[in-house]
């Protein structure tokens, strides 16, 4: 995928996928320009000890920008030869949206559209974008299938995610941009989000205090190691088409009684669990079908969940010096 001449904007940069996903592509070889505004949505000192990894790269760049602000993307354009741009920034979060419904607008909708514009502008080779499973809303039908209609999502983080899959698709259209969304199923995995169940529940239990755990325990999630949605997010890159919606998941979903069990058996401690009803905005379950993916992509995911926990948790140990 090396390229001397080009350069790959990823835009959350200093975030789980979006750092994962950079220090990738610079061992590659690519050239990386990251964005990210470092916003207080959680632990700031995650996102820049994340940061200081990708910086002692020589052919990574980094700007600490909002790409809600059109001016400062602009002036990172003029700076860099950018062809290809992978974007990862967004408000994250389903309960959150119920909180602060703006900052959803404006990340998600308003700073993805100066995303297109500016790809319309400098004539980018392929625009990669980062959507969720979430769009899929209360379907029924499991596993889920990029031909179903996601036309109720049920949070407004799910909405703004559905929006940027139809303003990609105007740009494609109208502009000839080549525009892929990529669906992404329950990323989990070593500088991974602290508002996550597996960061949250393995915080939680180290520090003897009870979880919390939503629908009574009747949830099931399609849990995704990151090294594998990180594979899948660069052959998508690699392979630039008009329009196209990806799932990016494990296929291979697991109850969320069986999840807590596997990370109290690697911690060796007893969770203390506290039953409460499902949560405004989130579903039963999310299974991704993933043949689509597998076939067009290659993408083929192959962590095992105990082997993710496991890699997950070593990593929580030696960052917040915790000994076994």
């Amino acid at each position: 995928m090396t390229d001397e001449n080009q350069d790959i904007l990823v835009t959350g940069s200093a975030g789980f996928i979006g750092f994962h996903l950079s220090k990738k592509l610079l061992d590659q070889g690519n050239v990386v320009v990251g964005i990210d505004n470092l916003n207080s949505y959680y632990d700031v000192n995650l996102k820049k000890a994340r940061l200081n990894i990708l910086k002692a790269y020589k052919n990574f760049s980094f700007y600490r920008a909002d790409i809600q602000d059109l001016q400062a993307l602009r002036e990172i354009f003029k700076g860099h030869r950018i062809t290809r741009i992978c974007n990862l920034a967004a408000q994250a979060g389903v309960r959150h949206s119920l909180k602060d419904p703006f900052s959803y607008q404006k990340s998600n909708l308003e700073g993805f559209l100066n995303i297109l514009e500016l790809a319309r502008k400098y004539r980018v080779r392929n625009l990669v974008y980062a959507s969720s499973s979430s769009v899929y809303g209360k379907n029924k039908k499991i596993p889920y299938s990029v031909e179903d209609r996601v036309d109720n999502p049920i949070s407004l983080y799910a909405a703004t995610k559905k929006g940027n899959e139809l303003m990609a698709h105007a740009y494609s259209h109208l502009f000839e941009i080549p525009c892929t969304g990529l669906r992404y199923f329950t990323v989990y995995g070593p500088w991974g989000r602290p508002d996550m169940a597996l960061f949250l529940f393995t915080d939680a239990i180290l520090k003897k205090k009870p979880i919390n755990v939503y629908n009574y325990g009747e949830m099931k999630r399609d849990f995704t190691y990151i090294d594998d949605i990180v594979d899948g997010t660069i052959r998508a890159i690699e392979r630039a088409v008009p329009y196209e919606i990806f799932n990016l998941g494990n296929s291979d979903p697991v109850g969320l009684l069986d999840f807590i069990h596997f990370i109290e058996e690697e911690l060796g401690e007893q969770a203390e669990k506290k039953m409460l009803p499902l949560q405004p905005g989130d579903v039963p379950e999310t299974t991704a079908d993933i043949r689509k993916s597998r076939e067009l992509l290659g993408f083929d995911p192959k962590t095992p969940l105990r082997e993710g926990i496991k890699k997950f948790i070593a990593w929580y140990r030696e960052y917040y010096g915790i000994d076994d």
